[in-house]
């Protein structure tokens, strides 16, 4: 029987696919797949695009130190009230504000960025001032890492970034392409 979690992610996917991207949150495969390459003993402040119900949210909290500072930024309400609610961790600070402030909300940059956004889906200013967005606030060195499930917009990433690495992971449903993009 799905949990409440699961019940919230189809509900927000029927009611708005463009926004959400999948009927399902990512897989454990996935959320690994994303994670387990980066050196969290030197991420001191992280952000997250579209943290959905928080399973990626939870996994990066597993593995940050404790003096670090995730910010999860959530445009839909129901979601931002989800994850508020349900994972009651001090290091979060939930921002219900599009990716496109990241700027803003982080002022002093950050040192990793991971996306759960369907780029592919979105209007292409706004795919352009998110990741504009982003390549002013990573730290050197740093990296945006996410995933999409078509390859299409890859190539506005890469005209970003110019480094951008792909790994299909095919344990996902559907299956997902992972980058890690650095400038």
């Amino acid at each position: 029987m799905p949990n409440r979690a699961g019940l919230l992610f189809a509900r927000q996917f029927l009611a708005n696919p463009r926004h959400v991207g999948s009927l399902v949150p990512s897989s454990r495969a996935l959320v690994a797949r994303m994670l387990d390459r980066v050196d969290w003993s030197r991420v001191t402040t992280a952000v997250e695009y579209g943290p959905g119900t928080g399973v990626v949210t939870r996994a990066m909290l597993a593995r940050m130190r404790p003096d670090a500072r995730l910010f999860a930024f959530e445009i839909n309400p129901d979601f931002a009230r989800h994850l508020t609610g349900h994972v009651a961790d001090p290091r979060l600070v939930v921002v219900p504000a599009s990716a496109e402030l990241v700027g803003a909300h982080v002022p002093d940059g950050c040192d990793l960025v991971i996306s759960c956004l369907p780029l592919t889906l979105m209007p292409g200013p706004v795919r352009q001032r998110i990741l504009a967005a982003t390549a002013a606030v990573l730290a050197p060195g740093a990296a945006m890492i996410g995933y999409q499930y078509s390859p299409v917009r890859l190539g506005d990433i890469k005209a970003v970034f110019g480094d951008v690495q792909l790994r299909l992971e095919p344990r996902n449903w559907p299956p997902a392409v992972v980058y890690i993009a650095r400038r």
